[in-house]
C-alpha cells in the first residue's frame, strides 16, 4: 500500500470510531521503515509521561545516582489520587525504589509515579529527553500536580467530582491537562525515538535496559495496543495513558521472526465518556494496519 493509501486508511479508521488519531510506527530494523500520520503534532501525554520519568530513573542507577535497591517508606498522607496501587492504600507502604518504577509503569500508579519524580527530578527528565533527541517533548508536572489543576479548572470539591464532571457530557470542560502547550506533551514520533533508543541499547546500560523492556512488558491489561495483535507469540510491552476524552498507548512490538516496531498511538475523542471501549479499541486497530503495511 502506498503512503498515501495507509495515510487515508488511518484517518478513515479513526473517523469511524470518533476520534482524533496521531500515530507513528518505526521499523527497528535497519531500514527504519515508518508509517506516520500527524506524527510531528503535539499531543498531551497524560500517563505515558512516565515513560520518560522510567528512562531518566535507570539512567541515574547506571550513574550511580541512584541505588534502586534502597527501600523508601511512602506515608499514608498526602497520597496522590488513582485508582491503581499506592493511591489506593491506606497504610504505610515501604519499599524500593526500582519497585516503586515497577507500580508506577505495570499499573499506572499515579502515588508511585510522584514519589520517584520527586526523587528523579524535572530538570533530569528534560536533561534525559534532550540527551535522547526528543526535542518535542516536555515533562512539565507530575500526576499530583495535573490533577490539582483538573480540580481548580472544574471547580470541583472532591476528585471524584473532578473527573465526574470531565465525564460529564452536559458539563464542557477543556482542562489543561488537554492543552499541549500547559500539559507534558510530546509527539508520536519522539515517543517511538524514545522507545527504539531503549530498545536498542542506546537509553541505558544492558542491565537497565532489560530492567525497563520487562516492567513495560508486564503492565497490566491486555487491551488498546495489545489488542491489535491478540496472539501469544507477539510480544507487546507498553504504557498507556487516559484522561478524560484522551486515551493513548506507546510501545513496542515484536514478532516470533524477530520483526519489531515501535509504535505510538495518541487519540482524543469526541465524547469524554469514562468507558470508551470502541476508542481503545481502534488505538489497536490502527497500530495493526500500519505495522501490517510496513510487514508488507
Amino acid at each position: 500500500m502506498t503512503t498515501a493509501g495507509i495515510s487515508r486508511l488511518l484517518r478513515a479508521t479513526f473517523d469511524d470510531a470518533g476520534v482524533q488519531g496521531w500515530l507513528h510506527v518505526r521499523a527497528l530494523s535497519a531500514s527504519g521503515a515508518d508509517v506516520a500520520l500527524a506524527a510531528d503534532e503535539p499531543v498531551a501525554l497524560s500517563s505515558v509521561y512516565k515513560l520518560p520519568l522510567l528512562v531518566a530513573f535507570v539512567r541515574m542507577v547506571d550513574a550511580g545516582e541512584i541505588d534502586p535497591t534502597r527501600r523508601v517508606t511512602v506515608p499514608a498522607t498526602p497520597r496522590t489520587a488513582g485508582s491503581t496501587g499506592l493511591s489506593i492504600m491506606r497504610d504505610p507502604v515501604t519499599m524500593s525504589w526500582r519497585d516503586l518504577a515497577v507500580q508506577m509503569i505495570t499499573v499506572s500508579d499515579n502515588s508511585a509515579a510522584d514519589v520517584l519524580l520527586r526523587k528523579v527530578g524535572l530538570e533530569r527528565v528534560t536533561m534525559t529527553l534532550r540527551a535522547l533527541g526528543l526535542d518535542a517533548t516536555t515533562v512539565t508536572r507530575g500526576s499530583a500536580e495535573e490533577i490539582a489543576g483538573l480540580m481548580t479548572e472544574t471547580g470541583a470539591h472532591s476528585v471524584a467530582e473532578a473527573f465526574a464532571a470531565l465525564a460529564d457530557l452536559d458539563h464542557v470542560a477543556t482542562p489543561s491537562g488537554y492543552d499541549p502547550l500547559r500539559a507534558s506533551a510530546s509527539t508520536a514520533r519522539d515517543m517511538t525515538t524514545l522507545l527504539t533508543a531503549l530498545w536498542t541499547g542506546q537509553a541505558a546500560s544492558p542491565e537497565q535496559t532489560e530492567f525497563a523492556k520487562t516492567v513495560l512488558a508486564q503492565r497490566v491489561g491486555p487491551y488498546r495496543l495489545r489488542a491489535g495483535f491478540p496472539h501469544d507469540a507477539i510480544a507487546v510491552a507498553d504504557k498507556t495513558g487516559t484522561l478524560g476524552a484522551l486515551r493513548h498507548d506507546v510501545g513496542m512490538v515484536e514478532f516470533p521472526d524477530g520483526d519489531a516496531y515501535a509504535v505510538a498511538v495518541f487519540t482524543r475523542a469526541a465524547r469524554p465518556d469514562r468507558l470508551l471501549p470502541g476508542v481503545d479499541a481502534v488505538i489497536g486497530q490502527a497500530a495493526r494496519l500500519a505495522v501490517d503495511a510496513l510487514r508488507g
